[in-house]
């Protein structure tokens, strides 16, 4: 966690400045920001990076059959409640509860045949790695940080997720340290940007206190800086997150009142278990993410949501179908995809920012008494931004089950990533053994998204 210390501690009383300034939970082992930076200089990263990611992951296993590979001629035990709707492209066709996208499918490239090797557990890496938790391989967002980020004013990555510190799943590992995730966001408020001196979550969510804070410890710093000459990684650690770039990104009030409106609330709530809209959907996430890689950051990752449903998910409080959580959720969704990528067509970003929207698999074609089941022989995957839209590549078969053409893998889903930020998925680093890794086995970009 960044701590920026109040008027009450100053470095200059003899405070050891790393009670002053602690960046932690950035990379293995807690490192500081300041020694991530160090460790970025020793292995002389390039800075240029012409384009940025953002991953949203649904994390859970989202119902292809019920959002984007509806099946309406399926016997009743496979085709679920929902209907199909038609979209601005031919053949291009989904839930009819996400209307939005339907208008701007023109802007979307969907696979309906992504199959995935994880044995059926809520395991997030082979979204994150393309490969299972097993391989303990590095997140994409340290790969691209690696390649393709570092320097600048704003960090090379930036996770808004929603637990502290680094996940299994967002570990650098082998990488490096220096490319580990900034946890910006988490459930409980903002970590790696958490200031301990009486800043309350509802100063953090205006974003106003934390800025105050910045300004009032940058004084504090400059005056530490000419009587104790701190080190230049751990000042160039304060810099990166308290530079006028970095604070500007972060600062959702420099959006016009419109333009929040139109992605949504930080308080958007929907059902997932019981009766009550009571899980938060923070629709200000996809905001946010928008504002990081406009301002540079390479990397932007979210989890959203909550999509495991079956067993006593449903039956628990209530609960009454998975059509019923989903008929609560897939509105918020669509909205939020919807603001980003019209939002990015509208700035111009469309050609520099690659957006990505998937989850660890789909779920179970036929109906069982608690829902969908984990099915990974076939989701989804929806790419926006800097691929060709206005397409829908791969076909199940009539009951959704599996791949009856194009079946891609994770990696080769990354592996587009990658092509589209300029990095050869054939590249090689070496383990913590030595061994030289390459960074997919089969990160073949898909061909239709290559251009």
């Amino acid at each position: 966690m960044l701590t920026v210390w109040g008027d009450r501690h100053r470095c200059c009383d003899n405070i050891p400045r790393r009670d002053f300034l602690q960046v932690g939970a950035l990379g293995l082992g807690g490192l500081a920001l300041g020694d991530i930076l160090r460790l970025r200089s020793e292995a002389q990263v390039g800075t240029k990076c012409p384009r940025a990611v953002i991953m949203v992951c649904l994390a859970g296993g989202p119902s292809h059959l019920d959002m984007y590979d509806l099946k309406p001629e399926a016997p009743s035990d496979y085709r679920g409640e929902f209907q199909q709707i038609g979209s601005n492209v031919p053949g291009f066709d989904l839930c009819e509860h996400m209307p939005l996208q339907a208008t701007i499918a023109d802007k979307l490239a969907l696979v309906r045949t992504v199959q995935f090797v994880e044995p059926m557990q809520h395991e997030l890496e082979e979204v994150y790695t393309g490969f299972p938790k097993s391989a303990k391989r590095p997140t994409f967002g340290s790969i691209v940080s690696r390649f393709r980020g570092g320097g600048g004013s704003v960090p090379p990555y930036v996770s808004l997720e929603y637990s502290q510190g680094v996940t299994s799943y967002e570990n650098p590992q082998f990488a490096g340290a220096a490319h580990g995730p900034l946890h910006i966001a988490g459930g409980d408020g903002v970590h790696n940007l958490g200031l301990v001196n009486g800043i309350s979550r509802g100063r953090l969510d205006d974003r106003k206190g934390l800025l105050n804070a910045f300004d009032a410890s940058r004084r504090t710093l400059d005056a530490c800086r000419e009587a104790h000459d701190l080190d230049p990684y751990t000042s160039r650690a304060f810099d990166i997150i308290s530079s006028p770039k970095a604070r500007e990104a972060f600062d959702l009030t420099r959006e016009t009142e419109q333009t929040r409106a139109r992605y949504g609330n930080r308080d958007d709530k929907y059902i997932y278990v019981g009766q009550t809209a009571d899980s938060v959907w923070d629709s200000q996430k996809f905001l946010l993410a928008r504002r990081l890689v406009e301002a540079g950051v390479p990397v932007v990752t979210l989890r959203m949501g909550i999509w495991d449903h079956h067993g006593n998910v449903i039956q628990q409080v209530g609960g009454k179908s998975i059509w019923h959580s989903l008929k609560s959720v897939l509105p918020l969704l669509d909205r939020s995809i919807h603001a980003l990528v019209t939002d990015l067509h509208e700035r111009g970003l469309d050609k520099e920012v690659l957006v990505l929207v998937w989850g660890e698999f789909g779920r179970t074609p036929r109906i069982s008494l608690s829902g969908r089941d984990h099915w990974p022989d076939a989701s989804f995957a929806l790419f926006a931004g800097a691929v060709p839209g206005g397409q829908v590549i791969g076909e199940t078969d009539s009951r959704g089950e599996r791949p009856r053409t194009k079946a891609v893998t994770a990696q080769n889903i990354l592996g587009t990533v990658y092509h589209a930020l300029g990095i050869d998925y054939r590249q090689k680093l070496n383990d913590f053994n030595g061994r030289p890794m390459q960074l997919l086995d089969d990160g073949r970009p898909i061909p239709e998204l290559i251009g």
